[in-house]
């Protein structure tokens, strides 16, 4: 699987969104696999890491969000189930999971009925490591600051608002990977 050509199909142009995405999913795809690399006990799968991470985001051309230069009908937050359903027919269903369930800290069907979130109702919390390990790196890295990673404090916080238990997911991520 070759991300970059999944990635060109569906940001052909090289364009300010294009390069939003490559510097997020790169700084993403890295941060994975610093923790792979500080953790060999976990036995992560390095290359899925790198193919999955570089994708996590591929469906955000598909939402409103004018500030990085999305431009498509849905709310942002459903960028990750639109990503993962072009994923999957691009025939990578393991990678597509990852899509899905990295939104917060994932997403519980609790907290998506509680919250009335615009996303189908179902679980999109993530299950395997690997998926674990790419949405705790995801929350390191905004598309509006791509030149910084935040802390800890900062990335706890920018959680906190999809409420307890991606805190606590999180806080957790923080005991297993750092």
């Amino acid at each position: 699987m070759h991300p970059l050509d999944l990635i060109d199909k569906y940001y052909p142009q090289d364009n300010e969104l294009k390069n939003i995405v490559m510097v997020h999913s790169t700084s993403v795809a890295d941060k994975a696999l610093q923790i792979a690399c500080s953790h060999p006990e976990l036995k992560l799968d390095t290359a899925f890491l790198h193919e999955a991470a570089m994708l996590h985001d591929i469906g955000i051309f598909l939402t409103n969000a004018p500030g990085i230069q999305c431009f498509g009908d849905k709310p942002y937050i459903c960028h990750g189930y639109l990503g993962a359903d072009l994923v999957r027919e691009a025939g990578f269903p393991k990678h597509a999971l990852v899509c899905e369930r990295h939104t917060g800290a994932g997403l519980s069907l609790e907290n998506i009925v509680e919250q009335e979130l615009p996303v189908p109702h179902r679980e999109m919390l993530p299950v395997s490591l690997e998926e674990q390990v790419i949405c705790f790196a995801d929350k390191f890295f905004s598309k509006t600051h791509l030149d910084r990673e935040k802390t800890v404090e900062a990335a706890r916080k920018s959680i906190a608002r999809y409420g307890d238990d991606g805190v606590a997911r999180f806080d957790n991520w923080c005991r297993l990977f750092l």
